[in-house]
C-alpha cells in the first residue's frame, strides 16, 4: 500500500528547463525536455501497438494456446531486457551521439515493423509442424531485433538526459513515466480503435509510421544540438 502523501504534494507538471549550460566534455544541449518527452511518448505508443498486433499474428501462426501465448510474451519481454542492457552498454561509449543512436534505433524498429507481418508469415511456413522448443526459438529470434532496439531507447535517452539535467532520479522517472504513458495510450487505441477500424496490417503500419516519425524528429533535434555545440 502506498504511503499517504499530503494533498498537493504530487504534480504532473514537467519541471521547467534549467539554463542551457554545457557540462564539461558533453557539449551544448539544445533539445528541450518537452520535445524529448513527446518523441519518447510516440515510441511508447508504437511499442504497445506492435506488442498487441504481433502477439495476435504469432498466435495465429504458432497456435492459439497457453504455451504459444507464454512463448510470445516471454520472447517480447526477454528481448526488451537484453535491449536495455545493450543500450546501457552502448550509451557508455565515449563520444557517441546519443540522440543519433536513438534515431537510428527508432528507424530500425519502424522499418522492421513495415515488413513484420510478412516476415512472420514466411517464417511460419518454413517451421510448420515443428516441436515446442523449435517454435520458442524461432519466435524469440523473430522478435529479438525489434525488441533489442526498443529496449535500448530508454538507457540512451536517460544517459543524454542525465548529462543535460545532472539529476539521475528525475531523468529516469520522467522518461519512464512518459514512455509508460505512451505505452498505455498505444494499448488502448490499438485495442479499442485501430484494430477494429483498420485491421492488423494497417495498424502495424501506423505503429511503424510513429517510429519513423520519432526517428526523423530526433534526427532533426540531433542536428540542432550538433550546430549549437
Amino acid at each position: 500500500m502506498a504511503n499517504a502523501v499530503p494533498s498537493g504534494a504530487l504534480s504532473m507538471e514537467i519541471p521547467p528547463d534549467p539554463p542551457r549550460t554545457a557540462i564539461p566534455g558533453s557539449g551544448t544541449f539544445a533539445v528541450t525536455r518537452p520535445v524529448l518527452y513527446a518523441i519518447f511518448f510516440l515510441s511508447g505508443v508504437s511499442a504497445l501497438i506492435y506488442q498487441l498486433c504481433w502477439q495476435r499474428a504469432l498466435l495465429t501462426v504458432f497456435g492459439s494456446n497457453v504455451e504459444s501465448a507464454a512463448i510470445v510474451v516471454s520472447s517480447f519481454m526477454v528481448g526488451l531486457g537484453i535491449g536495455s542492457l545493450f543500450g546501457g552498454w552502448v550509451s557508455e561509449r565515449p563520444g557517441l551521439p546519443l540522440l543519433l543512436a536513438f534515431s537510428l534505433a527508432e528507424f530500425i524498429i519502424g522499418t522492421f515493423g513495415v515488413f513484420s507481418l510478412d516476415i512472420f508469415k514466411a517464417t511460419a511456413a518454413s517451421v510448420s509442424g515443428s516441436n515446442l522448443a523449435v517454435t520458442a526459438a524461432v519466435c524469440f529470434l523473430l522478435l529479438l531485433l525489434p525488441t533489442l532496439f526498443m529496449g535500448s531507447t530508454l538507457p540512451l535517452l536517460v544517459t543524454h538526459h542525465v548529462k543535460s539535467m545532472g539529476n539521475v532520479g528525475k531523468s529516469v522517472s520522467w522518461l519512464y513515466f512518459v514512455n509508460t504513458l505512451g505505452a498505455a495510450t498505444g494499448a488502448i487505441i490499438a485495442a479499442l480503435l485501430l484494430l477494429a477500424v483498420f485491421g492488423m496490417k494497417t495498424t502495424v503500419i501506423i505503429g511503424a509510421a510513429l517510429n519513423l516519425l520519432a526517428a526523423v524528429l530526433m534526427f532533426l533535434n540531433w542536428l540542432r544540438e550538433r550546430r549549437a555545440s
